[in-house]
């Protein structure tokens, strides 16, 4: 129901920037977060022009900032009514490679912060006898394991599991779902993709990659009322690459079937 407090961490990149304008232009109103306040200030500056819109500079690795920002935001705006987590730290370490401290960091960014952040609104909710929904972006690397990705797969992974435990004990006043893109390119400065590495993906069912804003209608669809019923879900935005890769040569090419 419009209009709604939404809370968009990652939101100076471009997935959560459309997730931004998309919930804007129906008339909510949102704060974005982020950790790089220029980039967020020049992402947002449309919608905070307009009054639409509200920015917050945190850094979700820091585990009392993430505490606190729920609770803040609550306190300084008002009730949030939708938490989209959008966040995420996709850096390449080979396995043999890995340090703790950089599997903690990847963890902090990607899996503990949407949890802190949907534990801190679940309670204030509940304590306000209000409802709420909550949509953490996932990936289809929660599925696929890949080179150099082991600490973001398995974030992924069980950002999925977490969902679910979340979506069963909070019911019914708290709806927790997923949404997992496919390839979709963002240009980030923060998660980079090599040109080889765009090169091998292809071959999606729909033929092309994913654009922000399709994630952006499926956040806002599953979010909404129009999704009443759907907690627990992990809804795929992929193109149909989770069916499989349509651009597969037939394995008995030349010969009759």
């Amino acid at each position: 129901m419009s209009p709604r407090r939404v809370l968009v961490t990652g939101a100076a990149g471009r997935i959560g920037t459309a997730i931004a304008e998309r919930f804007c232009r129906e008339g909510d109103t949102v704060v974005g977060v982020d950790f790089r306040p220029d980039d967020l200030e020049s992402a947002m500056k449309p919608f905070v022009t307009a009054g639409t819109a509200t920015t917050v500079v945190a850094d979700l690795r820091d585990a009392t900032a993430t505490d606190e920002l729920i609770p803040q935001v609550w306190e300084s705006t008002g009730p949030v009514d939708v938490l989209v987590n959008v966040a995420a730290y996709i850096p390449v370490d080979r396995f043999i490679e890995m340090t703790a401290a950089r599997w903690d960091e990847v963890m902090a960014v990607n899996l503990r912060a949407p949890m802190q952040l949907t534990v801190a609104l679940a309670r204030l909710a509940r304590d306000a006898d209000r409802t709420a929904s909550v949509v953490t972006i996932s990936s289809g690397a929660a599925t696929r394991a890949r080179p150099g990705a082991a600490h973001y797969t398995t974030s992924k992974a069980a950002v999925e599991m977490m969902v679910r435990n979340a979506a069963i004990e909070l019911a019914p006043d708290i709806r927790v779902n997923a949404v997992s893109p496919g390839f979709v390119p963002v240009d980030s400065p923060v998660n980079r993709v090599s040109a080889e590495y765009l090169r091998t993906l292809t071959g999606n069912p729909m033929g092309r990659p994913g654009h922000p804003g399709d994630i952006a209608n499926a956040v806002h669809w599953i979010a909404g009322d129009e999704a009443s019923w759907v907690t627990g879900s992990v809804l795929r935005v992929d193109g149909g690459a989770t069916a499989g890769n349509a651009a597969l040569p037939l394995q008995n090419a030349g010969e009759d079937w």
